[in-house]
């Protein structure tokens, strides 16, 4: 059987399915193109030069890897010449980068996380790049772009998709037609296609959050991983077990092949900040391929993808995966709610 490339594939959804517009094509082959590069510098590993931390920290506050920074270049240098963006914003950086004026300007805006679960660059365990595309707004081909036409909810996004650079190298993607998975053949040095119409199993004996907090969780959260710890004697009536890699690609992408749920809440030791992870760079990329394969992205209170990001590095509570369980933990969200405004 012929393989089918990304750029195959890409090519198809412009003819075929409507699905994308040429500038919306070249614009995921120059992504899918600076994940190939940020791969290779992945796997020379120290070799490289590129482990370990730099002593600066990022608009999050947090210590930046060698390899945040490298990558975040590597997809400024590839995509702000093209013609096919208007500007981008990443987790790395404090503001905007807006298209150069010697280059010409398109008609999308990237969003991304050029590493996501950077934490474990140095012990080789999986990351990723995660990314989403949005259309700047109509009125602003005769300006500047600004960080406001960058706060549009996840359900204007019009692509999106991840890298994981683990035993193999993927790029998953969605156009809104459904989630498909490439394989990185490094012998050809093209994508191919290895998966595709992935669908979310919709119920599942995994669960993945961090342990370690479950002190600071509210009461919906404790309930619902109680009842998984319960096992069959509980009221789920089955065993359960628990994954977490800290890396949001890894979790995710397991999620996707076999089911589960992820889940990373809001806690009581910053009671003002509504989650961990954020809005744009990692939540709503990821609430959308979840969708497109059947599953179910939410903060416990709302469909994550309708949430107004309010500015560029908006955190939210994320609880993503199998329909069913996370059916169950907004349940448990809205019965506490109710119970609060009963009371009240």
């Amino acid at each position: 059987m012929k393989r089918k490339t990304l750029t195959q594939f890409l090519i198809e959804q412009q003819r075929k399915e409507e699905a994308l517009p040429a500038q919306l094509r070249l614009l995921i082959e120059i992504v899918a193109r600076a994940c190939k590069a940020i791969s290779h510098t992945i796997n020379k590993g120290a070799l490289g030069g590129n482990l370990g931390s730099l002593d600066s920290e990022n608009v999050q506050g947090e210590v930046q890897k060698k390899l945040d920074v490298l990558a975040n270049e590597f997809l400024i240098d590839a995509n702000e010449w093209g013609g096919h963006l208007a500007a981008m914003a990443s987790e790395e950086m404090d503001t905007i980068h807006r298209i150069p004026n010697r280059y010409p300007k398109g008609e999308y805006l990237l969003v991304y996380d050029p590493i996501d679960g950077s934490s474990n660059i140095d012990v080789d365990l999986s990351v990723g790049t995660i990314f989403s595309v949005l259309e700047a707004p109509a009125d602003a081909s005769g300006r500047e772009i600004r960080e406001e036409d960058f706060l549009q909810p996840g359900t204007r996004q019009v692509a999106a998709g991840y890298a994981i650079y683990g035993p193999q190298t993927l790029l998953i993607l969605t156009v809104g037609t459904g989630v498909y998975e490439f394989t990185l053949d490094r012998e050809m040095g093209s994508w191919v296609l290895s998966d595709e119409r992935l669908r979310v199993p919709e119920t599942s004996a995994e669960f993945a959050i961090n342990m370690s907090n479950q002190r600071h969780w509210d009461a919906p959260m404790q309930r619902y991983v109680d009842e998984c710890l319960a096992g069959k004697t509980g009221p789920r009536g089955k065993d359960f077990n628990m994954r977490w890699t800290a890396s949001m690609v890894a979790d995710i992408h397991r999620i996707l092949k076999r089911g589960g749920i992820f889940m990373y809440p809001w806690d009581k030791r910053k009671p003002d900040v509504p989650g961990k992870l954020r809005l744009m760079y990692e939540a709503n990329p990821m609430g959308f391929l979840m969708e497109q394969a059947g599953g179910v992205a939410t903060t416990g209170y709302a469909r994550i993808l309708d949430v107004q990001p309010e500015k560029l590095h908006q955190r939210v509570s994320v609880i993503m995966g199998s329909r069913e369980e996370v059916e169950t933990v907004a349940a448990y969200h809205r019965e506490a709610s109710e119970s609060t405004r009963d009371r009240a």
